[in-house]
């Protein structure tokens, strides 16, 4: 079973640990508020009470044995950074840190955080490519000018093969799984002969640019 330590269990956090609960992981909160512990003491494995700048009260949680540890603060960016910073001198495996403005982020990296995210900057851009772009249900940034788009289906392809679609010719970039609502199927790396359904979802990966030309048609 995998184990995980979270730092603060606010919105983001408190989020974060159930899901990962949900997805058959251990996860030990951290958080100074009484409220909030006690809200999520029966759903963690355990729930500690303390200021995640005191290095000596970290260090009795033996950072070490966490597959991974999230460091969720809110807009305390000196105790992000210093805790960030203690994790690390104290041998935690992965340190994932959310940062709230970009010099900040840099900041946790140099300390060495070993990712940094900005949940509702993120969100936000996934949301304005559903509202812009309304073929485009999902955008997920898989590496700088790289991303996966899962997309409805244009109205000339539905009823077509991928192959005569000739999607990839078009755009340069490649179907790699089909979401197919009837029936309820992921089908991973469809051939050129799988028939496209209206009802169909497209996962596409490619480089941006090309993948623009399909948010845009």
């Amino acid at each position: 079973m995998r184990r995980f330590l979270i730092l603060g269990l606010g919105t983001f956090g408190s989020h974060l640990a159930r899901r990962l609960v949900e997805n058959g992981c251990e996860v030990v909160g951290v958080d100074r508020s009484q409220d909030v512990a006690d809200e999520l003491r029966s759903e963690l494995a355990q729930v500690h009470m303390f200021d995640v700048t005191d290095r000596k009260a970290l260090e009795s949680l033996s950072v070490r044995e966490f597959d991974a540890v999230a460091v969720s603060l809110g807009d305390r960016m000196d105790s992000t950074i210093l805790s960030a910073m203690y994790l690390k001198e104290l041998g935690a495996k992965r340190v994932v840190a959310k940062a709230v403005t970009l010099d900040h982020a840099k900041i946790l990296r140099h300390v060495g955080a070993d990712e940094v995210v900005f949940p509702e900057r993120d969100m936000a851009l996934r949301l304005a490519a559903r509202l812009a772009w309304p073929n485009v249900l999902e955008d997920l940034r898989l590496a700088p000018g790289y991303s996966i788009l899962e997309i409805a289906p244009a109205p000339e392809i539905v009823g077509k093969s991928l192959g005569e679609s000739r999607i990839r010719n078009r755009y340069n970039v490649h179907v790699i799984a089909v979401r197919e609502l009837v029936p309820d199927r992921l089908v991973v790396a469809p051939g050129a002969d799988f028939v496209v359904k209206d009802s169909d979802i497209l996962v596409v990966l490619g480089r941006d640019e090309n993948l623009e030309k399909i948010r845009r048609r």
